[in-house]
Parts: structure tokens; sequence; C-alpha cells
């Protein structure tokens, strides 16, 4: 594990351990970007702040600059955010060589007044809110991915055809097969241990070729950081080793899909105010408020879980991505599940995030959500039971990004806790994302009726 402070990265820079560093932000799709520095220009220039263009919160996945948002444009002529590196997210990429890399929190240029929709500055925000209730959020989310044969250009040159993923069979939990994978997964594990990440384990999931990577609980923003490095962590470390990892949630109609899911629960002295051992499932009147927010305004903040078209062709029945909006105990059939009943380690999990999330704002919208069941002072509605798939009764989660898209648009709850401009900035990329496929001729549509329109 690493304990890097300015002070040990001077000593590393000076001694030569070190001779680049990358100052990175986290856009709205949940990548780094940023510049890669010279180790000793960013200790003596760079340090306290540095500069991007403020279009990287206002692109699509293909990095296009779309009209219509009000945070920046060309109308605007695309200034500059400035770039302040938080020195408690240093840490080295051992896989790069004398490579460390920082997070940055996004001020404007002119007042240094917080970006009020960067990702990061979104989950702060929420996490503050909590703070004033007496609260700490405690959160942990599980990244799941796909490995295929091949190195990325290699595949995007193929047009992304054939793609062949590692493995032949299910693989949920085996060892054989994941001990084949191994090549990817032990350097994965071992390298963000060294950048000071908290590993859990790795391990086989419920389809060919796909995988799991577990990291400790912690507080939410770490949890939200953590996640970020470590996906790109995979995607690099994959890639050295000549293969590729993917994090789209549902690569093929006929394979089950990846998820995030998001493990949540609240503290306050260091112990979990989410655990009563007098009430059912030693759930607390907090967590039942708490959850009752998140059951009553999941439709407002599914934008946040399922950020992209291709994200709702994951929900499907019997695929272990759920379809309702329900909770249970410890059930994998509902949206959300409550974990750990009856010990001090209850929490409840959400399981409607795919692996595509940006966990800053999945995470926040939850937090949201959960701050509005507290305040509202929410009972909660009893645990459903069974396979929850074939209940016709309970609510489902929007079934498309267009509807998802028109929930958030309209939610007053949202627009209270993170602000009009929050709302607006998100709900366009939502709508960009949805025009970009409309406008799309897929192959599906020219095979179906070419011939026999």
């Amino acid at each position: 594990m690493t304990d890097l402070t300015l002070e040990s990265l001077t000593r590393q820079v000076e001694a030569g351990d070190v001779d680049t560093v990358l100052v990175c932000l986290v856009d709205m799709q949940g990548r780094l970007m940023g510049k890669r520095f010279h180790a000793r220009n960013f200790l003596d220039h760079a340090v306290k702040e540095t500069h991007c263009c403020n279009y990287l919160l206002a692109t699509d996945l293909e990095m296009t600059t779309p009209d219509g948002y009000r945070a920046t444009s060309w109308e605007h002529g695309y200034g500059d955010y400035v770039m302040q590196p938080d020195l408690e997210t240093l840490r080295p990429m051992p896989w790069l060589e004398k490579t460390v890399m920082v997070l940055c929190d996004l001020l404007d240029h002119h007042d240094h007044a917080p970006v009020p929709h960067s990702p990061r500055q979104i989950l702060k925000a929420q996490v503050a809110r909590l703070a004033e209730l007496g609260f700490d959020a405690m959160m942990a989310t599980e990244l799941e991915f796909f490995l295929f044969e091949g190195a990325p250009d290699d595949i995007r040159k193929a047009g992304f055809q054939e793609l062949k993923p590692l493995g032949g069979y299910n693989q949920d939990y085996g060892i054989l097969q994941t001990s084949r994978e191994e090549f990817v997964l032990q350097p994965l594990r071992n390298h963000l241990y060294t950048a000071g990440i908290d590993v859990e384990c790795t391990k086989g999931e419920a389809e060919t070729g796909q995988e799991e990577l577990n990291l400790r609980y912690g507080t939410a923003l770490a949890c939200a950081d953590q996640h970020s490095f470590a996906k790109h962590a995979t995607k690099e470390i994959a890639a050295q080793q000549g293969v590729t990892a993917s994090f789209l949630p549902k690569w093929h109609a006929d394979k089950v899909g990846s998820s995030s899911h998001i493990h949540c629960s609240l503290a306050s002295g260091g112990k979990n105010v989410f655990f009563d051992p007098d009430k059912p499932y030693g759930k607390s009147v907090v967590m039942d408020q708490f959850v009752a927010g998140m059951l009553k305004y999941v439709s407002d903040y599914t934008v946040f879980l399922a950020p992209y078209v291709n994200s709702y062709k994951r929900f499907r029945e019997g695929t272990f991505a759920p379809t309702k909006t329900v909770w249970s105990v410890d059930n994998r059939t509902a949206g959300f599940r409550l974990c750990g009943d009856s010990s001090p380690g209850v929490r409840i999990e959400c399981r409607i995030g795919g692996s595509d999330m940006n966990p800053y704002l999945a995470q926040a919208a939850i937090l949201a959500a959960g701050i509005a069941g507290i305040e509202e002072g929410l009972e909660l509605q009893p645990a459903a039971t069974g396979d929850v798939y074939s209940d016709a009764e309970a609510k489902s989660i929007p079934t498309s990004l267009r509807d998802a898209t028109e929930t958030l648009r309209r939610s007053k709850m949202l627009r209270a806790a993170m602000g009009d401009e929050v709302v607006d900035h998100y709900t366009r990329a939502a709508e960009v994302e949805q025009e970009a496929f409309d406008a799309v001729v897929t192959d599906w549509e020219i095979a179906r009726g070419f011939e026999r329109c």
C-alpha cells in the first residue's frame, strides 16, 4: 500500500524515481481526462492549479461538442476551468514507469468557485448535506466487465465484429477458468494494491469472459475516486497484456450484461446508524427512511445509474439484472437488496446501476434520494419476497433512456437537492445520447427490412 504525500513525491522526483504526473479530472462519462506533466514542472508550477478547456464537461462519448449546454458552447467560446489538484488523491500508477496520478477539482476560472456540474463536486455537495444531518455516507461499488481476445486497437479496426470473450462458458465463481485469466487479473489486483486502492478480490462472473472486481467499503468520495481509478487501470492493464476490457453493459443480446452494484449505509461516530438490533432485520428507522427515499425517487435518478441507450438493454428477467424497483432481504431478483441483515454490517445494495455508470453521479443521486427520505420521514414498504421478476404489482424500472430522461427533467427532488443547473446539464447529456442513437441506421434495421420491406 502507498502513503504518497507531496513531501514523499518531492523526494521521489529528486531521486529520479518519478518523472511523470498525470493531472486528471473526471468527466461526465466517468473517464479520467487531463495532462501528463513532467514531475519537476508539476511541483514547481502546477501543484496548486492548472487549466483545461471547459468543453470537457460538455461532450459525449465521442468527444464531440453538441449544442444545448448553458455552461459552455461555441457561442461562449469554450473557455477554461481551473484544475485544482486534491493532493489527498496522489497515488502511483505502478503499471506505468515512474508515473503518479492526482485527481483535481474543477473551479471557475474567474472566481475559483466550484463548478456545480462537475461529477466530483456533485457528490461532494450531497456528502456535505448528509454531514449537516450528522451522518457520513459509507459506500462500495462492484465493477463488472468483460475480457475479450485482441488488443483494443485491433478490435476497433475490425469494426467491433466477431468479438471473442476469453473463456468458453459461464465462469461465475469458477477457479479453473479464472486461473487462465490471471495474466490480467493478478497484475490488476497487485498494481491497484500498490497504488493504495483497497482491493478485496476478483472473481468470475455469470457469463463467458465476464469478471468482477470488488473494492473495500469506504467513504463515498473515496469510493468514487477508487472506482474511477480502478476502472481506468483495468482497461490499461488488460491492454498491456494484449486483451481488451470492456465496461459496455450489454455487448450481446444473448449474453448477461455487466452491472455496478452500489452498497450504502450511513455512519455517525464510526458506527453504522442503519443498524438497530431491536428492529426487524436489524435495520433502524433511519435506514427505513433512507431506503424509502431511494425507492420513491428511483425513476428520478435512473439516468445517473443507466446513462446510455445500451444501458437499458441489460434489464432483462432471469439475468440477475433487476426489472422492478422494490427492496428485498438478500434476494437478487429485486432492484434493492438488504445485505447483512440482523448484523452491524447491515446495508442496502442498489442493483440497478450498470458498468457504464459514472460513480460520482450515481452515488450522489442515491444520497440525494436517501436524504429526501429522511427529511420527509418516509415509511418503508414491506419487503418483496419470491421471484420479483414475476410480481405484476411492483413498479418497473424505466425501460428506456428516453423515459428516464423525462423523469430526470421533471424531478423536483433532484432540482432541490442538486440545483436546476445540474439537472438541466445532465438532462441535456441524456438527450444528446438519445439523439445520436436515433440518427443511426443499425445493422438490425438493414437485415430486417432491406429485402422484405
